[in-house]
C-alpha cells in the first residue's frame, strides 16, 4: 500500500487508522448488510443458497435427512416474501409522485431561479429514480449517504472569467454538471469525531471494482481441477477502490496507488448522512429488514410445513386385500378388478383435511408482519378491513393510518437529507462563482403529494381554493399536471 494522507493531516487520517477502520467496516457493518440485502432480494449468499432458504427450521433446510426413505427426497420448501413487496409499496407511498422543492430565498428572482437550478441537479443525478433508490437502500441497510459531486461544476467555472452577467440559462445549464450520487451503508465508512458520532470529519468509499484486464486463475486453481470444470481458468480483474473525501481534500486510491487527488473547492464535507430510522448514539440507523427477518423465516417455515401436508395429503390412496395384481395396474377411471376372494376389500384413505390450528398461526404471522412494518395488504389494494359506513377517503386514511403515519417520518428524514444536499449545491455555484447566494438563500422547503388518490373533483377545488389565497397560477397547473404553454390552458 502506498497511502499519502498528508492532505488530511487536519482530520487526522493515517494510514493505520483506514487500516483499523476497514477491518471494522469488513466484520461489523457488511455482513450485516448482506444479509438485509439478501433477505430484501431474497438473493443467493456465497455458499449459493438463497437467504430466506437458510432461515427455514432445521428440518427444511437440509436434503435427504438420515433414517428417511430415499423415496421421500428433501422435503419441499416455500418462499413467500413478504418483505420485498412491503419495501417497495413503502417506496411508493413516499417517492410514488414528485414532489416540489421550493427555495425559502425572500427575493422573488432568486428564488425562482434556485428552484430550476434544484430540479436540473436533481434531474441530471437521475429524477426521482434517484429518490426512489435512496429510499429503497436506507429502508433495507438502516442508512443511506448522498455525495455532492462538484468537480466539473469548477471545470466549467474556469472557461469564463466573469459570471455576473450571465444568463439564468447559462447559470442553470452550469449547474448541471453537478451531479448527486448515492452511497449505500457497504461502501460508506466515516471517520467521526471522536466525542460525537454526529460530527463526521472525514468519509470515505471502499468497493470491489471489476475491471477488463484478464488474468488467469493461477496454479492453485488448475491444481484443484477448478478449471476442467470452469473454463481455461482466466477471469476479469478485480481491484480496491478507496476515495477519502474531507472538506478541504479528495483522494482517490486503486489497491492502494494514489490515481486521483484533488481539492474540495466548496469549503465543506460534501456528505449528507440520512437515517432510515432513529438509533440513539449510532452512526448507522434503524433498518425496516431487521426486525421482519423473524417473521418471515417462521412464515416460510410454515407455508412448507403446509405444502408438505397437502402434497401428501391431497391424493387418494387405496389399501387392497385379497386382490392380485393390484399393485401392477394404474388406478384410473373405467378400472375393473375382479377376484375369486369373497373377503377381498379396497379401502381409500388420505385426502386433504383441514386444520384451521395451521391457518389461524399463519394468518397470526401474516398480522405480526403488517404490525411490525405499518403496511398491511391493503396499501396494495387487497382489503380485507371492514370499511364501515364511512366516506371512501375517509375510511381509506383511518384504515392506512399506518403506513401514512410512516410514509410522514419517512419525508421528514429524507426530504431533510435532500435538502441539505441541494444546499451543499447552492454552496459549490457559489464558491465556484457561477451564482452567488448567502446562508439563509440556501434553505429549501418540501411540498409533498398526497400519497393517496384523489378525486378529480376535488384536485380542482383544491386548486382553486389556492389561487384564491394567492398561490402562483404556474405552480397551481403544475401540480395538476400541466403547463401554462400547453396548448388550450388560459
Amino acid at each position: 500500500m502506498a497511502y499519502d494522507f498528508g492532505v488530511f493531516e487536519e482530520e487526522g487520517v493515517t494510514p493505520e487508522l483506514v487500516d483499523v477502520l476497514v477491518r471494522e467496516h469488513d466484520e461489523h457493518v457488511v455482513g450485516k448488510m448482506e444479509r438485509f440485502w439478501g433477505y430484501y432480494r431474497n438473493a443467493e449468499g456465497k455458499n449459493g443458497r438463497p437467504y430466506q432458504e437458510r432461515g427455514l427450521a432445521a428440518r427444511l433446510r437440509g436434503g435427504r435427512r438420515q433414517g428417511t426413505d430415499d423415496r421421500i427426497g428433501c422435503p419441499e420448501r416455500v418462499i413467500e416474501n413478504d418483505i420485498a413487496w412491503r419495501i417497495d409499496a413503502m417506496v411508493d407511498f413516499v417517492f410514488g409522485k414528485p414532489a416540489s422543492f421550493l427555495s425559502l430565498a425572500q427575493d422573488e428572482t432568486k428564488r425562482a431561479l434556485i428552484e430550476r437550478i434544484v430540479d436540473a441537479v436533481l434531474e441530471a443525478s437521475g429524477g426521482i429514480t434517484l429518490l426512489q433508490d435512496m429510499l429503497l437502500l436506507g429502508s433495507v441497510h438502516g442508512s443511506v449517504d448522498l455525495i455532492v459531486r462538484s468537480e466539473d461544476l469548477f471545470d466549467t467555472a474556469r472557461t469564463r472569467r466573469n459570471w455576473d452577467g450571465a444568463s439564468d440559462d447559462e447559470i442553470v445549464e452550469a449547474a448541471r454538471s453537478i451531479r448527486v450520487e448515492l452511497v449505500e451503508a457497504p461502501r460508506a465508512i466515516p471517520i467521526v469525531e471522536p466525542g460525537d458520532y454526529r460530527v463526521v470529519r472525514a468519509y470515505m468509499i471502499r468497493s470491489l471494482q471489476q475491471t477488463n484486464d484478464v488474468v488467469d486463475a493461477g496454479v492453485v486453481r488448475r491444481l484443484l481441477g477448478e478449471v476442467r470444470r470452469r473454463g481455461d481458468g482466466r477471469r476479469r480483474k478485480m481491484r480496491e477502490v478507496l476515495e477519502v473525501v474531507s472538506p478541504s481534500a479528495r483522494q482517490v486510491y486503486h489497491d492502494g496507488e494514489l490515481v486521483g487527488e484533488d481539492d474540495e473547492r466548496a469549503g465543506v464535507l460534501p456528505v449528507v448522512h440520512i437515517q432510515n430510522a432513529s438509533q440513539p448514539f449510532a452512526y448507522h440507523g434503524v433498518s425496516d429488514v431487521e426486525a421482519l427477518i423473524p417473521i418471515q423465516d417462521e412464515l416460510n417455515s410454515r407455508l412448507s410445513d403446509r405444502a408438505h401436508r397437502v402434497t401428501m395429503q391431497s391424493f387418494k390412496m387405496y389399501l387392497a386385500k385379497g386382490i392380485d395384481g393390484f399393485g401392477e395396474v394404474a388406478v384410473g377411471p373405467g378400472q375393473v378388478w375382479s377376484t375369486d376372494n369373497p373377503d377381498a376389500s379396497v379401502e381409500a384413505f388420505g385426502g386433504d383435511g383441514h386444520s384451521p390450528s395451521e391457518d389461524a398461526h399463519i394468518g397470526d404471522i401474516r398480522d405480526a408482519m403488517d404490525k411490525v412494518s405499518s403496511i398491511s395488504p391493503v396499501a396494495l389494494g387487497v382489503i380485507r378491513a371492514k370499511l364501515g359506513h364511512l366516506s371512501s377517503e375517509n375510511a381509506l386514511r383511518i384504515t392506512l393510518m399506518g403506513v401514512l403515519s410512516k410514509t410522514a417520518r419517512k419525508r421528514v428524514s429524507y426530504g431533510r437529507g435532500v435538502a441539505e444536499a441541494m444546499g451543499i449545491v447552492l454552496r459549490a455555484l457559489d464558491a465556484s462563482g457561477v451564482f452567488s447566494t448567502t446562508e439563509a438563500e440556501r434553505g429549501m422547503r418540501i411540498e409533498w403529494p398526497d400519497p393517496l388518490p384523489l378525486d378529480e373533483r376535488d384536485r380542482l377545488n383544491a386548486a382553486r381554493l389556492k389561487l384564491e389565497i394567492g398561490v402562483s397560477r404556474e405552480r397551481v397547473l403544475g401540480e395538476l399536471g400541466y403547463a401554462a404553454s400547453d396548448p388550450g390552458v388560459i
